[in-house]
């Protein structure tokens, strides 16, 4: 199944065809348009020539700093993300060969694989429930557990960007957020 999430087929491809690129634009949605942090991998890409995360990994901290500032950049914050990211493809290229998609082919089970996304940075508890739900739902990966780590995100509906397939459904998403912030605050 392709992804959709960025309304940019070039972003989109990226994302379908480069799990690192899937795993960097995870990483990248917080406190940022859902759309754009998945575009961010591209964004790389296209300034870097490629999308490889040893050669991300070598590149002089504050040149890619720059890389990832400039406009459009990767993210409201570019320069911590820029290190984040950095920091990101440097465990995957020690820890997984330089194959992301071995933090969840590799995973025993659904536990394993949320403790192996908590141990990357920017990945929290809801980040990984959301991963291993964008995982399942889109790139067919289920381990065993995988409904129980993921919790609600697991179930169908539109609560996050596991569930974005076009931009109708990112729509829904939005306004599922924009509930859920509107119900806590008057809650």
């Amino acid at each position: 199944m392709a992804i959709h999430i960025t309304d940019d087929p070039a972003a989109d491809e990226l994302l379908t065809t480069n799990p690192f690129a899937l795993l960097v634009g995870m990483m990248l949605d917080q406190q940022y348009p859902m759309e754009h942090a998945f575009a961010g991998p591209q964004k790389v890409a296209t300034r870097l020539g490629g999308f490889d995360p040893a050669e991300i990994a070598a590149v002089d901290p504050e040149k890619f700093a720059a890389l990832c500032s400039t406009t459009p950049a990767i993210h409201r914050f570019p320069g911590s993300m820029a290190a984040r990211l950095q920091e990101l493809a440097r465990i995957v290229t020690e820890e997984y060969g330089g194959d992301a998609s071995r933090i969840w082919t590799e995973a025993a089970d659904a536990k394993d694989l949320a403790k192996r996304l908590q141990a990357l940075p920017g990945f929290g508890a809801q980040k990984v429930k959301i991963f291993v739900a964008l995982l399942a739902k889109q790139r067919d990966v289920r381990p065993a557990g995988w409904e129980k780590v993921a919790g609600d995100y697991a179930l169908d509906g539109y609560r996050s960007v596991a569930d974005v397939v076009d931009p109708a459904s990112l729509q829904k998403v939005r306004d599922y957020k924009k509930a859920k912030k509107a119900e806590a605050k008057a809650g």
